[in-house]
C-alpha cells in the first residue's frame, strides 16, 4: 500500500505513475491492471456521454440551477467567449455534468457526486484540445484515482466531514494530478500539481442552499476546474508547492475538524443562511411538505376506495 505522498515519489521517481498505481492496487487487492484499464474505459465513456446529454441543460430537481451548461455551450458556439477554448471546455464539460447531477442523471462520482464535474472537465477539455490519445486519459484516470485514494487514507472525502475541500478541494487535486501526468509531466509535477491544487482551496466551506447540491455546487464546479488546470501548469513550469502534499492534507484535516457544524453540508450557515438562501429553503421545505400531503391524500383515498369494494362485496 502507498501510504503516503513522499513513499509514492521515492516509489515512482523515474517510473510511469499510472503503472506504479495499478502495479499496487493489483498486488494490494488482487486485481489486474487491465480489469481496472477496462473499467475505466468504460467510466470514460460514461463522463463523455454525460458531457454530451448536459450540454443541452434542463431545469435541475431543486429548480435552482440546470440550463449553465447550454448558455455557455451557446455562447462558445457563437463565439461571444473571451477566454481559450480549453478553458471554455473545462468549464463547460463541468457544468455538463453537474447539471446532469441535479437531475437525476448517470454520473460518474470523481470522487464524489458533489464534486463529480471537476475531473471530468478538466481531463476531457485538455483530451480534446491538446488532441490527447483516449488510451492516456484512461490511464490519467489511474492517477487521479491514485492520488485520491492516498488522500482518502487521512481525510474523509465528503463536505459534512470538512467543508468543499475535502470534495471540490480533493478533485481539483486529483485532475491537476493527473492533467500533468496527460501532458508528459513526471511523478514530481504530477504530486506538486495536486498540492498546488488542494492548498489553495483549504477552508473552503459547504454551504448548499437548501441542502441540495445545486447552489454553490453546479459552478464552483466550473470554477475549480479551471482552478485544477492552472495548479497543473504551474507545476509543468517548474512551480513547486513549498509544503509538501503530506503536510497539506494534515492541515485540511485538521481545518475541517475545526470549520462549524454550520458550514459542513447542514445548510446551517455561508450561503444557505443568506435572505435569499433563506427563502429558497423555505420555499423547498414548503414544496416537499404539500407533496407528502397530496400522497397521504392519495394514500387515503385508495384505502377508502378498497374499504367501499370490500364491504359491498
Amino acid at each position: 500500500m502507498i501510504e503516503s505522498f513522499k513513499q509514492l515519489e521515492q516509489l515512482a521517481s523515474d517510473r510511469d505513475l499510472a503503472e506504479v498505481f495499478l502495479e499496487t492496487d493489483e498486488q494490494e487487492h488482487g486485481i489486474p491492471g487491465d480489469q481496472i484499464l477496462e473499467a475505466l474505459r468504460k467510466r470514460r465513456q460514461v463522463m463523455r456521454e454525460c458531457v454530451e446529454r448536459g450540454k443541452g441543460g434542463g431545469t435541475s430537481m431543486g429548480k435552482l440551477v440546470g440550463n449553465e451548461a447550454k448558455l455557455l455551450n451557446e455562447a462558445f458556439r457563437s463565439g461571444k467567449t473571451f477566454l481559450d477554448p480549453l478553458t471554455i471546455k473545462a468549464e463547460l464539460y463541468a457544468l455538463s455534468v453537474m447539471g446532469e447531477n441535479s437531475r437525476m442523471g448517470v454520473i460518474v462520482a470523481a470522487p464524489t457526486a458533489g464534486a463529480g464535474g471537476v475531473v471530468p472537465g478538466m481531463l476531457l477539455a485538455l483530451e480534446e484540445e491538446r488532441h490527447i490519445d483516449t488510451e492516456r486519459t484512461v490511464r490519467a484516470l489511474v492517477v487521479a484515482g491514485g492520488i485520491g485514494s492516498i488522500i482518502a487514507l487521512s481525510a474523509n472525502i465528503s463536505g459534512a466531514a470538512g467543508g468543499c475541500q475535502n470534495e471540490v478541494g480533493v478533485a481539483s487535486s486529483m485532475g491537476a494530478g493527473a492533467v500533468a501526468y496527460m501532458m508528459g509531466g513526471n511523478t514530481h509535477q504530477s504530486i506538486h500539481a495536486a498540492a498546488l491544487a488542494l492548498k489553495n482551496t483549504l477552508g473552503l466551506v459547504c454551504d448548499p442552499v437548501g441542502g441540495l447540491v445545486e447552489v454553490p455546487c453546479v459552478k464552483r464546479n466550473a470554477l475549480f476546474a479551471v482552478h485544477g488546470l492552472t495548479a497543473a501548469q504551474l507545476a509543468m513550469a517548474g512551480v513547486d508547492s513549498v509544503i509538501p502534499m503530506d503536510e497539506i492534507v494534515e492541515a485540511m484535516v485538521r481545518i475541517g475538524r475545526a470549520l462549524p457544524r454550520g458550514l459542513k453540508e447542514t445548510a446551517e450557515g455561508g450561503l444557505a443562511t443568506t435572505l435569499t438562501g433563506c427563502e429558497i429553503g423555505q420555499r423547498l421545505k414548503d414544496e416537499a411538505n404539500q407533496r407528502r400531503a397530496e400522497r397521504a391524500a392519495e394514500r387515503e383515498r385508495v384505502a377508502k376506495e378498497r374499504k367501499s369494494g370490500s364491504t359491498l362485496s
